[in-house]
């Protein structure tokens, strides 16, 4: 069992986490607009419109910034080194997310990654990255 921190669904974020507990990224689409959204909200962000659906997603995505943590405090210590990621969805939202490699500094700005889903401690599983 991991003592990492897990999230803890709320009425915004249920739907996602319901949804990355069968294995699948979903995030939200405005039904004014059509922009994919995320993070989990309750307006659009580019019309305001409050009509935003939940829809399933490619997982594809690209490398859009990148940095190799080599010091962290507990319970981190035990994944170095491991790469945090700013990742572009096919489908146009921004995740933050770790990318799963056993050589994170060969990771680069413009790498093609898909998601994985991964349990950590009690709570849903969450959406990594690794390369493709």
């Amino acid at each position: 069992m991991s003592n990492k921190p897990v999230p803890v669904p709320d009425s915004e974020t249920t739907p996602f986490w319901e949804a990355a507990a069968q294995g699948v990224l979903k995030v939200q689409r405005c039904t004014g607009c059509g922009e994919h959204v995320f993070y989990p909200r309750v307006v659009c962000p580019s019309c305001l419109s409050d009509d935003l659906q939940w829809v399933s997603v490619s997982g594809r995505a690209t490398v859009h910034a990148v940095t190799v943590v080599h010091r962290a405090a507990a319970p981190f210590k035990e994944d170095l080194p491991y790469a945090v990621a700013l990742v572009d969805l096919a489908e146009g939202p921004r995740m933050m997310t770790q990318i799963l490699t056993d050589a994170p500094e060969k990771l680069a700005i413009g790498d093609a990654v898909e998601v994985e889903f991964r349990r950590q401690g009690e709570g849903p599983p969450l959406p990594f990255f690794r390369p493709v």
